[in-house]
């Protein structure tokens, strides 16, 4: 969106007596820059948070080179290389890193030996000033670029920062505090499995009756949950789009966007030509692509891209656990953004989607502190495993999470299409850096300090795994990753409780415990068909033929229920030639149990160990990314 089509936003003349700002006619002077464009810059900057520079800058009017000239002209000061800042050295504050870093603002021993502070520009300065010592309130002010003087100040304050990204969450919060526990938990669980195995030995019918009933017990918890969830949903409706407020009325504030990649060299190109259709006024957004320092190859490929200003990248050092929230948590503080988005590699946004998010927030009262979009899938025509996968998440993201929401129960947050008002963020510690699910944690996190989530009808297009060991292998690491979560957030569990309250501590209890407890007990629940069949059964001698039929019918009966919820959520013109499908996801479970024993391997040996996804393994990718049609709602056609 250039900014004559943002004129149309505003109503509000410049402030003041209408004269140009001294950057203005120094622009003006020197023709830099075309009087009409300046004008229609400064309608935009008169109704957001962005700056005249910013402004100018991401609409290339004017160059970052010429901008640094100007304000070094009108400070009678001058400009620095990001060699010339190399060379400088650091003037020592108190003044926190993060803060340094999130405003561009260095202090610095000039040539002179006088102090200075090396800013981006003058707003920069003025936004850090309360936080310095009256002893640099004298001090002169230089000009450089942004991103040299955060990459000064990253590279000064590499083991500070290093140290910071992986223990900004509390240690009660987070189980990074397992590394140094692992002797202990490999004999805790050797243990465990000995006796099991003694048990089943010893008592076999009983133990396989013990954990049949478990099984048993879990399903009927699960399924109550999911009718409770589906009726609470379809009762309230599908989560309206934010309120379509006349945008003169809304204070537009910054947004950053995260995209952590790694080993992405394949779709780096396309993922820039779908973030460059976001239509959100771009002097207003600030897209980091999170890099890892060891990942030359994606680098490299980034390098070969003429990036818009307000797309950037920044490089993660290198170090231990190296996942996903540890690179956000290190990228956090280079954003400048009020609200914080996620996006993954893969994601085809909803080109008006942060326009939704930011009028979601300013429709929402203070303690909504996260925004939840929705997560469909780009290529569900591509096989039999991606059309259960798109059903999968048709279920999850359009039936269970908004009812969920919908009956006041806390709810785990998908990977992608998150935003989070910034001071929530920070005020719980961001990310866990060593949890491998860093969205579900934190969606716990938020309910527990008195936060909410709240879902938007706003879609995200991803690619489906759409072969079985990928899909094994991040399932797997989901399922890690909920077990994690769980134990961590169990350690207090009155204080959970406490937290919580009680109705949203047992919600917590019914998500968790019956998920995993469906994946590893599967085989358990399996075994009942035999009876249906009229197969023998482990425990016909301990359970009455008649009993032993109606948990056969009432299986059968729950499958029809979860048959019911699935071709609910995909009824919609989006979805509906995948109803047919719906008959088969019985049989997409098994894959589940499997990825769940591999989590359990990888919980006790691998805790911290990120199983990528590897992106770009549909057949025919490009084709289906193709057909994605924005729709006039701002959704996806993807049919």
């Amino acid at each position: 969106m250039g900014i004559s089509e943002l004129r149309h936003l505003t109503t509000s003349p410049r402030t003041g007596d209408g004269a140009p700002s001294a950057l203005e006619r120094d622009l003006l002077a020197r023709g830099t820059v075309e009087p009409g464009d300046l004008d229609r810059a400064a309608w935009v900057q008169a109704r957001s948070d962005a700056t005249l520079d910013r402004i100018l800058s991401t609409e290339g009017l004017v160059g970052e080179e010429d901008l640094l000239d100007a304000h070094a002209r009108a400070f009678k000061s001058r400009r620095l290389s990001a060699k010339d800042l190399g060379e400088l050295q650091q003037f020592r504050v108190d003044t926190d890193v993060e803060r340094l870093i999130r405003h561009a603002a260095l202090p610095v021993v000039d040539r002179d030996g006088k102090a200075a502070i090396v800013c981006c520009d003058p707003q920069s300065f003025d936004a850090i000033r309360p936080d310095l010592p009256e002893a640099l309130s004298p001090a002169r002010v230089l000009f450089a670029p942004r991103r040299a003087i955060q990459g000064r100040l990253a590279a000064l304050h590499r083991s500070e920062l290093v140290q910071a990204m992986v223990t900004r969450v509390p240690d009660v919060e987070s189980c990074r505090t397992w590394s140094q526990r692992q002797e202990r938990r490999l004999l805790v669980v050797a243990g465990v499995l000995l006796g099991l195995v003694l048990l089943t030995f010893l008592f076999p019918r009983l133990v396989f009756g013990l954990l049949a009933g478990w099984a048993v017990f879990t399903l009927l918890v699960s399924a109550c949950f999911k009718i409770a969830a589906f009726v609470a949903r379809m009762a309230a409706g599908p989560p309206a789009p934010a309120p379509a407020q006349p945008l003169r009325k809304l204070p537009l504030p910054r947004v950053s966007v995260l995209v952590p990649l790694y080993r992405e060299t394949e779709i780096v190109h396309e993922l820039v030509a779908r973030l460059t259709r976001l239509t959100y006024p771009k002097s207003l957004l600030d897209v980091i692509l999170v890099l890892e320092e060891e990942d030359t190859a994606t680098r490299e490929a980034l390098a070969a891209i003429d990036l818009p200003p307000w797309i950037r990248p920044v490089v993660v050092p290198d170090g231990s656990p190296r996942t996903k929230p540890r690179a956000m948590n290190y990228a956090l503080d280079f954003c400048d953004g009020d609200i914080i988005g996620i996006y993954d590699a893969e994601d085809a946004p909803a080109p008006d989607q942060i326009m939704q998010v930011v009028r979601g927030f300013g429709a929402a009262p203070p303690e909504v502190a996260c925004i939840q979009g929705y997560l469909d899938y780009y290529n569900p025509r591509q096989n039999w495993l991606a059309r259960c996968f798109t059903i999968e998440y048709a279920t999850w993201f359009r039936m269970m999470l908004p009812g969920m929401a919908r009956m006041g129960l806390a709810i785990p947050l998908g990977g992608t299409t998150v935003f989070m008002r910034r001071g929530a963020l920070e005020k719980l510690g961001a990310w866990d850096s060593h949890n491998v699910t860093e969205d579900a944690d934190l969606g716990f996190r938020l309910a527990r300090h008195g936060y909410r989530t709240q879902m938007l009808a706003t879609v995200t297009a991803e690619e489906a795994n759409c072969r079985p060991w990928p899909w094994i292998k991040q399932r797997s690491r989901w399922l890690k990753g909920y077990m994690t979560t769980y134990l961590v957030h169990m350690r207090r569990p009155r204080e959970l409780w406490r937290q919580l309250g009680a109705w949203r501590f047992l919600g917590f209890q019914a998500h968790f415990l019956t998920a995993l407890s469906q994946f590893f007990l599967a085989p358990f629940l399996w075994s009942f068909w035999l009876v249906l069949l009229g197969a023998p059964h482990p425990l016909d001698t301990f359970i009455p033929h008649g009993a032993m039929v109606a948990l056969g019918s009432l299986f059968l009966t729950i499958e029809v229920i979860n048959m019911t919820i699935h071709a609910t959520a995909v009824s919609g013109p989006r979805h509906r030639h995948l109803m047919l499908w719906t008959p088969t996801m019985h049989f997409y479970a098994p894959l589940g149990a499997v990825a769940a024993y591999k989590a359990l391997y990888e919980l006790v040996l691998k805790p911290f160990f990120w199983d990528k996804t590897q992106h770009g393994l549909s057949l025919g990718g490009a084709q289906g990314r193709r057909s994605i049609r924005p729709m006039s709602d701002g959704a996806f056609d993807f049919s």
